[in-house]
């Protein structure tokens, strides 16, 4: 079997942008949630047959009490962040297992699920369905690779250091020292994605890297600056790199079998109602019956 672990935050954010306002009887809208279900039965429809989706139903995690600068929901439209709650219903009546969550961020789960699908021996190949970079330190071998639904790219390990110029496990070290906008820590001064691929491909993490400049590689560039740069900086390059550490020990499933689609729960139909689409409950009802 395939497992398919989706990030449900990237999606609901991207159709909630990419799709037009439609609201439900009480003026609450549900576009973005609609685009989501349609998108992830498409999945089903197309032949997926074990998955599970990853929320953030709270902005704030853990990581907000190791840096005060890490990402809130300040800034983001009460019209998208009202809809998780209402995704995270339907995909459950729907009968997909999903995981919201409030501690920690939906990468971590998606990266426990990862950890815990590989480990399956049923298990032939594992997709993490986002284009995030941080879930790039996941990828292992062909056997868990990321994959871009939007734009049909699909990355192994060999893709991760085409791409990035590193192996997979160096991530969370690269993105300490490049920066992350979009989870909020600005990263080293002066490193920049060619600076930190020429470094850490040869010295792999952090700890590696000598503190005498001149023994660096020499085909490293500005060697000198780079290295005052992250040893006056040192602490701070260590507490972004983990921000950028995914944790593996979130309880999500026991084995990859629980991610088998077998149909929607009762309710399903009244989820359906809510958000304005029969469609999706004949959809849903047609696969349900070829399952059984």
């Amino acid at each position: 079997m395939n497992v398919y672990l989706i990030d449900g935050t990237y999606e609901l954010f991207r159709h909630f942008f990419a799709l037009p306002s439609a609201t439900d009887s009480n003026g609450q809208e549900i576009a973005a949630v609609r685009g989501v279900l349609t998108s992830i039965l498409s999945m089903i429809e197309g032949g997926v047959t074990h998955l599970g989706v990853a929320t953030d139903h709270v902005v704030e995690s853990f990581r907000n009490d190791l840096y005060t600068g890490y990402k809130t929901s300040a800034g983001v439209r009460h019209e998208l962040l009202s809809q998780f709650t209402i995704l995270e219903d339907a995909l459950q009546a729907m009968g997909v297992l999903v995981w919201p969550m409030v501690e920690y961020e939906a990468d971590d789960a998606l990266a426990s699920a990862a950890k815990i699908a590989a480990l399956d021996e049923h298990v032939e190949r594992v997709f993490i369905c986002t284009p995030d970079k941080d879930l790039a330190q996941c990828v292992s071998g062909t056997r868990v690779v990321q994959m871009d639904r939007r734009r049909n790219v699909v990355r192994n390990e060999a893709g991760v250091t085409e791409k990035f110029g590193i192996k997979p496990q160096s991530i969370p070290d690269y993105l300490a020292v490049v920066e992350d906008s979009a989870d909020g820590y600005p990263g080293i001064a002066g490193w920049g994605v060619k600076a930190a691929a020429s470094v850490l491909s040869h010295c792999g993490h952090l700890e590696n890297v000598p503190k005498d400049w001149q023994k660096w590689h020499p085909s490293i560039r500005k060697a000198r600056l780079l290295s005052e740069s992250l040893f006056n900086a040192w602490n701070d390059a260590l507490l972004f790199r983990d921000l950028a550490t995914l944790r593996c020990g979130v309880p999500v499933f026991d084995a990859a079998e629980d991610l088998r689609w077998q149909g929607p729960h009762p309710g399903f139909e009244q989820q359906c109602q809510r958000i304005k689409t029969s469609d999706l409950m004949n959809r849903v009802a047609r696969l349900a019956a070829k399952a059984c």
